[in-house]
């Protein structure tokens, strides 16, 4: 069928908006009708090239959207239904099947490797030529082909447009803190940057009961939205010489936990815990962070530091799990949104880009 996408045909260049041919479902896949977007620094990432996805490309991973079809062999979506998208999972592998699909042996291969799980694409410009797929979904298009894998059914009747990045974004910030960290009333946090994954994380830290909450950024609007959302401090690090022994004065003698999403601060992120404290990072850290001595960063006060990817969630009970929380007014991450429509879709990367929108949303 013929639908309309914004294709990215070399790096770093404005997408173009064009007419591409979709192919059918096949026995295991949804057609989704796509009725909105987030637009995630993935998307950047992927457009730079700094994750190396094949061009010409669709991107796009936070689609949401009604199913229009399902294939043969698929059971638990209907036609009608409201979706959210995420990443694909095999759903065979160890990781899979004890619960853990974000540790999924084929997560890069396939969410990051321009092909579907068979291999294939779905997509073909007015040319002929094949485009990469994203995340097994390339949502930045009026229509998508997903795998039931990564289809993920909602029952409430917020606006379906509203909800894509809870398949990406903003399930990594809260997950982070509700699935992997799972902090006690009380317990301290630090959240490194308060883009739409860490005030993700920040709400997800007030739910939790945390005490203090401690956002750090260098956008003041950033700062005031993550006091808004529930941080009871925050931190300008542009303005602060020692960001760790702030953290430290705050809580006493460091905090609980800490959360990294910049790639910029993972050194302060560590050693503003106290002993026996976790920091988690979901940012690409690069292979030396500076400043970094293992032994009294980890070893001498019993310090953890995680790697994390999708918020260590199940998405098909963790996406459910944050609607609920929004429509009863304890999640709103909609405060971090602005719409866009589809011929505005390179304003709305620049603008993300440039952080002056926290989370841009292509409406369809």
């Amino acid at each position: 069928m013929k639908v309309k996408a914004a294709v990215a045909y070399t790096k770093s260049s404005q997408l173009q908006i064009c007419d591409v041919e979709l192919a059918d479902p096949k026995e295991s896949e949804v057609l989704v009708k796509i009725a909105g977007c987030g637009v995630c620094h993935a998307d950047l990432a992927a457009l730079d090239q700094h994750i190396p996805v094949s061009l010409p490309a669709v991107l796009g991973h936070e689609g949401s959207g009604i199913v229009e079809s399902v294939g043969s062999h698929v059971k638990t979506i209907r036609p009608g239904d409201r979706v959210v998208l995420c990443a694909y999972s095999c759903g065979k592998c160890e990781a899979c099947v004890t619960g853990r699909p974000s540790c999924c042996e084929i997560m890069d291969d396939v969410n990051f490797g321009g092909v579907y799980a068979d291999g294939t694409k779905r997509l073909r410009d007015r040319d002929g030529r094949e485009l990469s797929a994203f995340f097994s979904q390339s949502s930045f298009s009026t229509y998508v082909i997903a795998d039931e894998r990564n289809t993920v059914r909602v029952d409430s009747d917020v606006d379906i447009a509203l909800l894509g990045p809870l398949g990406c974004g903003v399930q990594t910030g809260a997950g982070a803190v509700l699935n992997r960290l799972k902090p006690s009333p009380g317990d301290s946090i630090a959240i490194f940057g308060c883009g739409s994954v860490g005030l993700s994380a920040v709400m997800a830290a007030k739910l939790s009961n945390c005490s203090p909450i401690i956002g750090i950024d260098i956008v003041p609007s950033r700062l005031s939205m993550a006091l808004e959302l529930g941080a009871t401090f925050v931190i300008n690090a542009k303005d602060t010489d020692n960001i760790a022994e702030k953290i430290r004065s705050i809580t006493g003698n460091g905090a609980d936990y800490s959360l990294e999403t910049t790639s910029a601060l993972i050194t302060d992120a560590l050693y503003c815990l106290k002993r026996g404290g976790v920091a988690v990072t979901v940012s690409a850290i690069g292979d030396t962070p500076t400043g970094i001595r293992l032994r009294d960063a980890l070893m001498d006060t019993s310090r953890s530091l995680i790697g994390l990817q999708q918020g260590f969630s199940v998405p098909k009970i963790f996406i459910p799990k944050l609607v609920d929380f929004y429509t009863r007014g304890l999640f709103p991450f909609d405060k971090l949104i602005k719409f866009y429509n589809l011929d505005e879709i390179n304003n709305a990367f620049e603008d993300s880009r440039s952080g002056f929108t926290i989370k841009p949303i292509i409406k369809f």
